[in-house]
């Protein structure tokens, strides 16, 4: 049977990617950062999943205003990166994994979750910069990836305490599958930032950290946080931060931290970063 034994969660910050891209990676200003990410690099390597389901929000790439799903799954044998105005990232395509993406859509919408199929998109630097940041620059990336994107973009986007719960049925659904496969959630985004208006900029420190404490350590809890709460102290953007509570949800109650990271600021934005693994 399928198993999911890890989750990790990283910020997926544009700026980052074309950091990699442009081989910025050691400048004094990057170089902080990258090297938070190493432990993950050097654990992944050794971990070896064979399929990831990474959950982002896309940014307007493959939804736009006339189509803004909630939930979507891509079911497709493979996703092209997406052009973002400045061209594709020179990142490899994205390799899906059809058979269990489809078994996850149907155990999910039979435990009462609403999915939308996706057989044809592009995936964007939501999805493209963390498989950068745990797996470098190879030629390939090293495991299948089934894209989950969550609309946290245009009003209202869904709670915590639903993402939280929907985490707990991708998890019934994944353990469903006869396949023997090693399986990792990713949930991306965050941590606090806000892009525009009069609090742009803004940067909150005492609250992602007390998020990561929480996250690990009394989720439940943290599921029942309002929205209204994620943006007035994490900023309009921080409310991404709910995509961590689905990866937190499909994992067990009580797991053993192997790794945090908090860095501030690439670009205008707070970076986290944390692996999580089954108990």
């Amino acid at each position: 049977m399928a198993r999911i034994t890890a989750g990790v969660a990283t910020s997926h910050v544009p700026a980052i990617g074309a950091a990699i891209d442009l081989g910025k990676t050691q400048d004094d200003y990057w170089a902080p950062l990258f090297k938070g990410y190493e432990f993950g690099k050097n654990w992944i390597e050794k971990e070896k999943p064979d399929v990831i389901l990474l959950v982002y929000n896309d940014h307007a790439s493959a939804f736009g205003m006339d189509l803004i799903p909630t939930f979507a799954i891509g079911c497709a044998e493979e996703f092209a990166p997406s052009d973002e105005g400045w061209g594709p990232r020179p990142v490899p395509r994205v390799q899906g994994h059809p058979e269990l993406a489809w078994h996850i859509m149907q155990s999910v919408i039979q435990d009462d979750f609403d999915l939308t199929v996706v057989n044809e998109m592009t995936v964007d630097h939501g999805l493209t910069v963390p498989l950068s940041l745990m797996f470098g620059q190879p030629e390939a990336w090293p495991c299948k990836v089934i894209p989950f994107a969550v609309n946290v973009v245009v009003y209202p986007p869904p709670s915590g305490q639903r993402c939280y719960n929907l985490g707990k049925a991708l998890r019934r659904a994944i353990e469903s599958f006869d396949d023997d496969l090693n399986v990792q959630v990713w949930g991306t985004g965050g941590m606090s930032h806000q892009l525009q208006g009069p609090r742009a900029g803004l940067i909150n420190s005492e609250f992602d950290q007390d998020f990561l404490e929480r996250i690990v350590n009394d989720p439940e809890g943290l599921a029942k946080l309002p929205h209204i709460d994620y943006v007035r102290e994490a900023g309009s953007e921080g409310i991404e931060l709910v995509m961590w509570m689905i990866m937190r949800g499909a994992l067990n109650e009580n797991v053993k931290e192997l790794y945090r990271f908090y860095h501030v600021p690439a670009s205008n934005t707070a970076v986290g970063h944390l692996i999580l693994e089954n108990s």
